[in-house]
């Protein structure tokens, strides 16, 4: 993971922090074309984890995490994103393993960031 890579993770995990109470553990980041790809382990809370001990609890967190996250980034637009990347942030993607609490999101931009930082490896 490059310097710019491991600057986006921590964005990432500042930004859940601070709109969902508590960031993901571990985020990995790798950036492909235009997308910036984050693995993230160690997502949900000690609720959230005595809810998912029932398959409807997983089923409504799964749902809740994932709508939840999308509809955060829709009403609060990354900045820090944006101006550390150098480039408009366009949509994010995002699904959770709430079993195995790993969760992945992709982040798109309206520019190529693989080649805009593979020099920075």
């Amino acid at each position: 993971m490059g310097k710019y890579e491991a600057e986006f993770s921590n964005l990432v995990r500042a930004f859940r922090k601070k709109h969902m109470g508590k960031g993901p553990a571990k985020v990995t980041t790798t950036f492909c074309r235009n997308w910036a790809i984050c693995e993230m382990e160690g997502n949900l809370s000690p609720v959230e984890k005595f809810i998912a001990s029932a398959e409807d609890g997983r089923q409504m967190l799964r749902a809740a995490r994932t709508e939840m996250v999308k509809e955060i980034y829709r009403q609060n637009r990354p900045y820090e994103m944006e101006e550390l990347l150098g480039c408009s942030y366009v949509e994010l993607f995002v699904d959770i393993d709430i079993e195995q609490d790993k969760g992945m999101s992709i982040f798109v931009f309206d520019e190529n960031l693989e080649e805009k930082f593979s020099s920075s490896r």
